[in-house]
């Protein structure tokens, strides 16, 4: 996940940050996780005035994409702290002085299982964010996403 999927221990309120926390300053590039579901640039991105302006998004838009935000912020975050919990759990398996090949596996597996859940929970949040957008909104974030070179 290398910067830890831009959630931070306590998924802090993104608001009023600028430029996007997550991603640099290129909206529109990287997912908040990799390999994952992309609505738009990482955060709060409709936060950020000239950009959600750019692609239309209208105040009751921006109010309905903050509930959906925040009624996943909890579940989000308890899910980071515990693929985190699992990450740290592996790390001495792995660097004992006579591995347990059994228990690193199985820790593997348990690591793999809590990204997968906050994958989902993750997606599942994105998808309800893109459905507020409208057919042209939606393109527009598509254009300007391809308009943008890679930066991971």
């Amino acid at each position: 996940m290398g910067n830890g999927g831009g959630f931070g221990g306590g998924f802090p309120d993104r608001r009023n940050s600028s430029p996007p926390p997550f991603g640099g300053n290129n909206p529109g590039t990287m997912s908040t996780m990799h390999g994952g579901l992309q609505v738009g640039p990482p955060g709060r991105w409709w936060d950020d005035k000239k950009f959600s302006e750019s692609i239309g998004i209208q105040k009751e838009q921006r109010s309905r994409m903050d509930a959906i935000f925040d009624a996943n912020r909890g579940t989000l975050a308890s899910l980071f702290r515990s693929l985190r919990k699992e990450e740290d759990t592996l790390g001495p398996l792995v660097s004992a002085e006579q591995p347990d090949e059994n228990r690193i596996l199985s820790q593997i597996d348990r690591v793999a299982q809590a990204r997968a859940e906050l994958e989902k929970a993750n997606a599942r949040m994105l998808l309800g964010i893109r459905r507020e957008l409208t057919l042209d909104q939606w393109h527009k974030l598509e254009t300007h996403r391809g308009q943008q070179a890679p930066t991971e």
